[in-house]
């Protein structure tokens, strides 16, 4: 009989996660864990059967048709059938909602990343326009402009698939997505209705209900500090356009069930939301927001790249013995994991400081540390998703690279965490804006201090050691570079915001290890530990003997 070697396969994936479960026991007050425990038993089971489903059938992506028989501009876009799906659950589960619904006070941005958490992969990509709308209802509430306020907001948190909305946010243009303070689009006031004209270059589910645009008043000065931030819904009641003409859907390296657009307004009608200008400085308070859920999703990818290889490897039979057996590839999942651990504790940390910040019970220092964390966090589980899903596809050999096994997807998904909601360079730049504040560095060791200080265990002093010397290494560094040129600082910014993004994970994924160690017996997260301090915590440390104009400078003939 030929041999056919059998798949990965995936179980439900909240009672089959041990990390994640570990975490809501420790965390979470036993009634509220019991309140939300339905919800993450039926996401990781949606999660499951997704996958499953997804191996059945060729790949599909949404489609965009320009004119219909009758030479009519209709613009239409054919969404795939699990986007269909997951407005479904999406809605009924209030993954938006539940984010700013106070049943459960501080644990509500817990209890809402936990579902996203599970959802994020079974979605293809409907996380996305969630994240915006989580991000818009955030900027609305922020804005207090009561008529979006009361418009948009109950369909924001709507658990009615029916009367849910979604938003976009049509913001990058041709002239770059960071650098926006060349925003071409341009608004007018007519009659005391407003209304945009321009290009919009990269709209992802370009088909959403509604949508937070930039554009430039008339008569307002060039640069970022003159542009407005605007609401708009794009189509009638009818399911008509008003005012937008959808160019083309992007051919993009991921991300291919998302659709995305290249747009046209044309005197589109839209609505004010605060003032005629520092409309970026309105939308500041969803990156809290939309960075968590980057973060999130992108955690999220690893999780299904480890669970996927680890599956494979009880399955897959290489030299007389199961692949789990072959102590370098048992070595190689362990790596994998430890890493994802630690990025597991980090990031769901910060959806624990971002509830309590928005639940008004967060002191000073948590404010700070918010703003601390948050791009930190971003721009490390956006690298570090990269990397495990690319040791996820050598896992599985050939098979890992061909696309019907789904695994490449993985990979190429993986890539846009570390783009969407700024770049690692971006990221890195905002950490050093953070870090102007005058406590920002005492902060953080605090922070620290704290975590190692609840963490007593023997098995664990050489770790908390290494984390604690790495800090301060880290932030004297960092003090160091501060008194020097701005150049050298900014430099060495990526640099620093990864050496404390480990050395605060290590003190973390520490402190869980020692409370699973204490109350459940359970020595594992101490094992992830461990490997985690002995793969090294990269630190702020800087070598500019080395020119980087001189190592840049090409020397191949003209």
């Amino acid at each position: 009989m030929t041999f056919v070697q059998a798949p990965p396969q995936l179980g439900n994936q909240y009672q089959d996660d041990d990390v994640l479960r570990g975490f809501l026991r420790r965390v979470l007050p036993m009634a509220t864990l019991a309140a939300i425990e339905n919800d993450l038993v039926t996401i990781g089971d949606y999660a499951a059967q997704a996958w499953a489903l997804a191996r059945q059938r060729s790949a599909i992506e949404p489609t965009l048709m320009t004119w219909d028989a009758w030479g009519q501009r209709v613009d239409r876009i054919e969404l795939t059938p699990a986007w269909h799906d997951a407005k479904i659950i999406a809605a009924r589960h209030g993954l938006v909602a539940a984010g700013h619904d106070s049943t459960h006070g501080e644990h509500a941005r817990v209890h809402q990343f936990a579902m996203v958490y599970l959802f994020h992969n079974a979605s293809e990509f409907y996380s996305c326009p969630l994240a915006m709308t989580d991000g818009a209802a955030t900027v609305i509430k922020a804005s207090a402009n009561t008529y979006l306020i009361e418009r948009a907001l109950p369909h924001y948190f709507s658990r009615d698939p029916a009367q849910h909305w979604i938003s976009g946010q049509w913001m990058t243009e041709t002239s770059g997505g960071s650098d926006i303070g060349g925003t071409e689009t341009s608004a007018h006031e007519i009659d005391a209705q407003w209304h945009l004209s321009g290009r919009k270059w990269f709209t992802s589910a370009v088909h959403a209900n509604t949508a937070l645009v930039l554009a430039r008043p008339a008569g307002n000065a060039d640069g970022a500090d003159s542009l407005a931030l605007f609401y708009i819904e794009p189509r009638d009641a009818d399911g008509h356009w008003r005012g937008i003409e959808i160019d083309k859907l992007k051919h993009k390296l991921g991300t291919r069930e998302l659709p995305t657009a290249e747009i046209h307004l044309h005197d589109a009608p839209a609505i004010l939301v605060g003032e005629k200008r520092n409309g970026v400085r309105a939308v500041a308070p969803m990156l809290n927001v939309t960075r968590t859920w980057n973060a999130i999703c992108a955690l999220a990818t690893m999780r299904r790249g480890i669970a996927l290889a680890r599956d494979y490897a009880q399955r897959r039979n290489v030299f007389g013995r199961a692949l789990i057996e072959q102590p370098l590839h048992r070595d190689t999942l362990a790596g994998m994991q430890a890493e994802f651990e630690a990025c597991f504790q980090l990031t769901f940390f910060l959806t624990e400081l971002l509830g309590r910040v928005q639940a008004n019970v967060g002191k000073p220092d948590e404010v700070l540390l918010l703003r601390l964390l948050t791009p930190i966090v971003k721009l490390w589980t956006g690298k570090q998703a990269v990397t495990i899903a690319s040791e996820a596809c050598e896992c599985f050999g050939g098979a890992g690279y061909l696309e019907d096994s789904g695994i490449p997807q993985l990979l190429r998904d993986a890539q846009v965490f570390s783009i969407w909601e700024g770049t690692s360079n971006v990221l890195a730049l905002d950490f050093l804006r953070a870090l102007q504040a005058p406590e920002s560095l005492r902060v953080l060791l605090d922070a620290q201090q704290r975590w190692l200080d609840a963490s007593i265990s023997d098995e664990l002093a050489d770790c908390a050691r290494e984390a604690r010397n790495t800090m301060i290494k880290n932030t004297d560094s960092i003090r160091e570079s501060q008194q020097g040129s701005r150049e050298n600082l900014e430099a060495g910014a990526r640099r620093a915001a990864i050496g404390i993004a480990r050395s605060l994970a290590l003190a973390l994924l520490i402190r869980h290890a020692a409370w699973a160690l204490s109350v459940e017996n359970d020595p594992r997260p101490a094992a992830a530990a461990q490997r985690f301090s002995a793969h090294g915590l990269a630190n702020a440390g800087k070598d500019h003997s080395i020119d980087d104009a001189q190592l840049l400078t090409s020397r191949s003939p003209r």
